[in-house]
């Protein structure tokens, strides 16, 4: 096949993708081993722990998904501005590390918790839009759906691996969260070491033009190719509901007790582990914006069985909900970057994925916190049948609008 001909100028390769990917991805792995470690106990912590109730675990599952919008936009343009996008990324993966540290002093306070958890998204908004230019980067076009998937495998073996470790530590030491924050901390830390020793930054092109401004990025909209992605992708984030409130569904109506839940995002993760890379190259082949789409109706289904309640027995529709939420990542997170990439010039290639990338941020922030205050008043069920309808409708829409363009 011609794929396994390509290769990227001036790079190493690591079978059919560029090394400058896989150390991304592992970059990426101990990154998320930190996070979700930290993330996994949470709503169990704040639940079960502070007894907080639905609409704070939306708002802070919100804060989870778009603190770091604004600062997705600055990490673009810096990239762009500078040409440096490795150094901007190294500053974003520094602060996530760094606020680690910061959640030991939150104890139960729940807006200390939300400081912590603010820093931290921060620093994940900086980081992401220069990172996935780096990918771009290094990856020819054809190649653009399966590199952004093994980065994603990568980054999903993390996410795996970060709550089993989370689970054995609070089983061996107890309420004692201390040791689980100085262990993502040094996690963390790994990661952000291999990128400053093995990622190969991009050189500054000669100044042969003014510098990048931010006029030009949000310019990027007035492009139909980048508009469309840009309002499919937010107006589909309106419809989707926080992970947390996924997996309490789940742990609550299979009859799981509390202890559980920072095991069920092992599921999604397994499976979006095993999906990434097929799906990414299944995107290369029959265009990413169907594979998009299919995703966002994976999650449809799983928000159907999770609101119709006993249409499955328990174990089945936990188990299907869970798979089908695993298969939706693996078709819209690194598949939308790898749709978006190739519309965009090389200048601005870190602009207008932090553009796209703040807003599909923005509103699933605003998607967990309006499903918080749903669930708050009408219960989960009911809350997840509304935005099961609501994600269905945006869904036909975008394929209606897609058949007519």
């Amino acid at each position: 096949m011609y794929v396994s001909t390509i290769r990227a100028p001036g790079a190493r390769r690591l079978g059919r993708v560029p090394a400058t990917v896989v150390a991304l991805g592992l970059v990426s792995f101990f990154t998320d081993v930190s996070a979700e470690m930290v993330a996994a106990f949470l709503p169990m912590y704040l639940l079960y722990g502070v007894g907080a109730g639905y609409l704070h675990l939306g708002i802070l599952d919100g804060l989870y998904t778009g603190a770091g919008a604004v600062l997705r936009l600055a990490g673009g343009h810096l990239a762009d501005r500078t040409s440096r996008p490795k150094a901007v990324a190294l500053a974003g993966y520094a602060l996530s590390a760094a606020a680690k540290l910061s959640f030991p002093l939150a104890g139960g306070s729940l807006p200390g918790v939300g400081a912590a958890v603010a820093v931290d998204r921060a620093g994940k908004g900086l980081r992401a839009a220069p990172r996935d230019a780096l990918i771009a980067a290094a990856t020819p076009p054809p190649l653009l759906g399966a590199a952004f998937g093994v980065h994603r495998a990568l980054d999903t073996a993390g996410a795996l691996l970060g709550p089993i470790l989370a689970f054995t530590l609070v089983a061996a030491v107890g309420s004692a969260y201390d040791t689980v924050f100085g262990v993502s901390f040094c996690l963390a830390l790994v990661g952000v070491l291999i990128l400053a020793c093995f990622v190969r930054g991009t050189r500054p092109a000669p100044a042969a033009g003014p510098r990048v401004s931010v006029r030009e990025g949000w310019r990027l909209l007035r492009e139909p190719s980048v508009r469309r992605v840009a309002v499919v992708a937010t107006c589909l984030g309106l419809g989707t509901a926080g992970d947390a409130f996924l997996f309490v569904a789940v742990q609550r109506q299979s009859g799981l007790g509390p202890g559980a839940l920072p095991l069920l995002p092992l599921a999604t993760s397994l499976v979006f582990l095993a999906a990434a890379v097929p799906v990414g190259r299944l995107a290369d082949r029959v265009g990413g914006r169907r594979v998009f789409l299919a995703g966002h109706a994976l999650l449809a289904l799983a928000y159907l069985l999770l609101g119709a309640g006993g249409v499955l027995p328990a174990w089945p529709a936990a188990a299907a909900v869970l798979v089908l939420h695993g298969l939706f990542y693996a078709a819209t997170d690194g598949v939308l970057m790898a749709c978006l990439a190739p519309r965009l010039p090389e200048r601005l290639r870190a602009s207008g994925l932090a553009l796209v990338q703040t807003g599909q941020a923005v509103a699933r922030m605003g998607g967990a916190i309006c499903f918080g205050a749903l669930a708050a008043g009408q219960g989960l069920p009911a809350a997840f049948t509304l935005f099961c309808a609501a994600l269905t409708g945006v869904l036909g829409v975008a394929v209606l609008k897609r058949r007519r363009t």
